[in-house]
């Protein structure tokens, strides 16, 4: 099924397409989401999903397809299975990032392939469900990349003047010392080391994972759910009222 949808983060296309690129700040931004290892533009994680009283565990691989920098686009294929056989799942996401001004609007389409209870939902519902999840992840990866900008300014002013008798001056490298300067990188390293490549998992104690939450698909539904049973339900129920005002009717008559 194709889905698209949409969402806005409000840092600069610039800060935001590095994001989208670094696995690990990413990945805890998605509900239900668990990132186990990056190799290169590959990478293993598991998605929790609950359906009703029913959870499933999704695990599998994904790798970066295509990463245009100049474009601003990237597509992600994804797939795993439930760790108790309940179903299948399979996704190629294309994100497109562009500038709005200081902001930055993106837009996700998704050819998605699902098998099993969850695709008892219906495309319909599946694609509602996916706005709202996405929508959380949106939520998520705005406040903590205005977290990010927001560090620098806060830790990096200036240092509180201090009183002329405790003040005491830097010292001034001599004539004959030359300064220190920061160790810059060869070209070669420069030229092995693409400007795309993602950001791997420093290690499991330093991932930084989703807690132990799985997303809800009934209960982020919500309304959506209750839209479609409520006209089957009422149809039901007239069907009863209507049998048993038949049947009334003909014990009268007999």
């Amino acid at each position: 099924m194709q889905m698209q949808h949409q969402f806005t983060v409000p840092v600069p296309v610039d800060q935001a397409w590095k994001a989208m690129l670094d696995l690990e700040r990413v990945a805890p931004c998605m509900p239900g989401a668990t990132l186990t290892g990056v190799e290169g533009n590959e990478f293993t994680g598991s998605v929790k999903v609950k359906l009703g009283p029913v959870t499933l565990l999704y695990k599998g691989t994904g790798e970066f397809k295509e990463i245009d920098e100049a474009g601003r686009r990237v597509v992600i294929d994804a797939s795993g299975k439930d760790s108790r056989g309940n179903g299948t799942a399979a996704a190629t996401v294309t994100a497109v990032l562009s500038d709005e001004g200081g902001t930055t609007a993106v837009t996700v389409d998704t050819d998605l392939k699902v098998t099993g209870k969850p695709a008892q939902l219906g495309r319909g519902l599946i694609s509602e469900v996916g706005g709202k999840i996405i929508g959380q992840f949106a939520d998520r990866l705005a406040e903590q990349l205005t977290g990010e900008s927001a560090e620098p300014a806060t830790a990096g002013g200036p240092p509180a003047a201090e009183s002329a008798e405790g003040s005491t001056a830097p010292k001034a490298p001599a004539a004959d010392e030359p300064a220190e300067q920061p160790a810059q990188p060869s070209p070669a390293d420069r030229s092995a080391e693409p400007s795309w490549r993602v950001t791997p998992v420093a290690g499991p104690e330093q991932q930084r994972a989703q807690d132990d939450e799985a997303i809800d698909l009934l209960g982020t539904a919500g309304a959506p759910v209750v839209k479609r049973v409520l006209p089957a339900a009422a149809a039901f129920l007239a069907l009863t009222l209507l049998f048993r005002i038949i049947r009334r009717r003909k014990h009268r008559n007999s």
